[in-house]
């Protein structure tokens, strides 16, 4: 059924509702460019925090400091953590209301990954530049574009009409989304748990739904270490790491071609990146130990148990038909993400309802996707119960250089969002 009528309460007009996203526009933009101006990669993502910590007392929520359980490894649906814990927390905001009304979050990362070779950046990575309607800068689109997004939609509603979020909402700037997940899944075991869930993902104003499973695994490899003049008689551990690395990478052919996945475009559906390696110390010296770092996705229908089993399979394989190998196994361990697939299905009410709050702002009904990659919405869907869904602006280069976030897309989002709060309240999903 299309809702899309009546998505906003009688009295709240959607002109001025979009008059006054235009209007807090610029304060957002500037939002965002003092998130990126504090560098938030993981263990130090307290500053970034903090920004937000100055904004949203000033809408009407409470701040929360949740620290992250130092045995969150153990929890089920956990990463293996790249730090300690100790000394870091996800910073909670919360909006009292009438608890007998549904209750709603936004949630977004506050961590973003490293900002490597800076000066290839056309302007250095932490430091926010516009140009031509686009904002520069590590962690712009992934994902701080998104909590401007968020306060933009939630200042012009409540500036529109302070009445306009009558029920408990709340923000959530988690940690470690980029390598574990730890953050938001900690947060929900403290009972940071709603009705529902926005994330505030750069999607490109599209409904991301799903997510393949996603492993990291670090390798080790040893060699036998020697001058170079008798390479002959020594064994590189770097060259055997890149045999190793060879044989992953049919790995990941062969699994593409046994397993697809209908929800997900063609093409590499499941992706494995070699994102580090790392050995030797002299140009004249064999090296005697080499490591590298994999990304695997997989299926959604795997455990991140069977998918670290199937890795542990094949390096091993590969390992016993090498000579060296075989005498001196690779030594593998899972390090950072252990997530599983997820999806929300397409006839959720909830993703009907978000679609319903875009058609509302743009006219046309977004495009709804299941990706190759993964969110802390699986945190939601598969250990809690609770229906989750990510939208965001258009982004380009995340992870890249020169990194960006459309500023327009920002504005358009939240005519969305704002739609879509208002919505909630005025309709419960019960009544779907």
């Amino acid at each position: 059924m299309d809702h899309s009528g009546d998505l906003l309460p009688r009295d709240l007009d959607p002109a001025r509702l979009d008059a006054r996203i235009a209007y807090h526009a610029e304060g957002a933009f500037r939002l965002l460019e003092r998130l990126v101006g504090a560098p938030s990669v993981v263990g130090a993502e307290r500053g970034a925090q903090d920004v937000l910590a100055d904004e949203l007392p000033e809408l009407g929520f409470e701040l929360h400091r949740l620290p992250v359980p130092d045995d969150i490894a153990d929890f089920p649906g956990a990463g293996i953590p790249l730090l300690p814990c100790a000394g870091r927390s996800n910073l909670v905001a919360r909006r009292p209301g009438d608890p007998g009304r549904p209750s709603l979050l936004l949630n977004g990362h506050i961590d973003v990954v490293p900002a490597e070779a800076p000066e290839l950046w056309t302007s250095r990575p932490f430091q926010p530049a516009r140009h031509d309607g686009w904002l520069y800068g590590r962690g712009a689109g992934d994902m701080k574009g998104g909590f401007a997004m968020g306060t933009l939609a939630v200042r012009a509603l409540l500036d529109v009409d302070s009445a306009a979020v009558p029920g408990p909402q709340s923000f959530i700037a988690a940690i470690e989304e980029e390598c574990t997940g730890n953050g938001t899944l900690a947060a929900a075991h403290a009972g940071v748990l709603v009705d529902a869930v926005v994330l505030l993902e750069p999607t490109g104003l599209e409904l991301l739904r799903g997510g393949v499973g996603v492993l990291w695994v670090e390798v080790i490899v040893a060699g036998r270490a020697a001058h170079a003049e008798e390479a002959s008689a020594a064994v590189n551990a770097i060259e055997a790491a890149l045999s190793l690395i060879t044989a992953l990478r049919e790995y990941e052919r062969d699994l593409n071609a046994a397993e697809s996945d209908d929800q997900i475009e063609a093409g590499r559906q499941f992706v494995l990146n070699v994102g580090r390696i790392e050995g030797g110390d002299w140009a004249s010296s064999v090296p005697a130990q080499a490591r590298f770092e994999i990304r695997l996705g997989f299926p959604r229908w795997w455990t991140a148990t069977e998918a670290e089993a199937r890795v542990r399979e094949r390096i091993a394989a590969v390992a016993a038909r090498d000579p060296w190998l075989a005498d001196h196994p690779p030594q593998v361990r899972a390090s950072g993400f252990r997530a599983e697939g997820y999806d929300m299905p397409a006839d959720a009410p909830l993703v009907r309802r978000l679609a319903d709050a875009h058609r509302a702002a743009h006219g046309t009904p977004p495009r709804s996707t299941v990706r190759p990659t993964t969110t802390d919405a699986r945190t939601y869907l598969n250990r809690f119960g609770i229906p989750a869904i990510c939208y965001g602006p258009r982004t380009r280069a995340i992870h890249g250089i020169d990194e960006v976030v459309e500023l327009e897309s920002i504005v358009a989002g939240a005519r969305t969002l704002a739609r879509f709060i208002a919505g909630w309240w005025e309709r419960r999903a019960t009544a779907e």
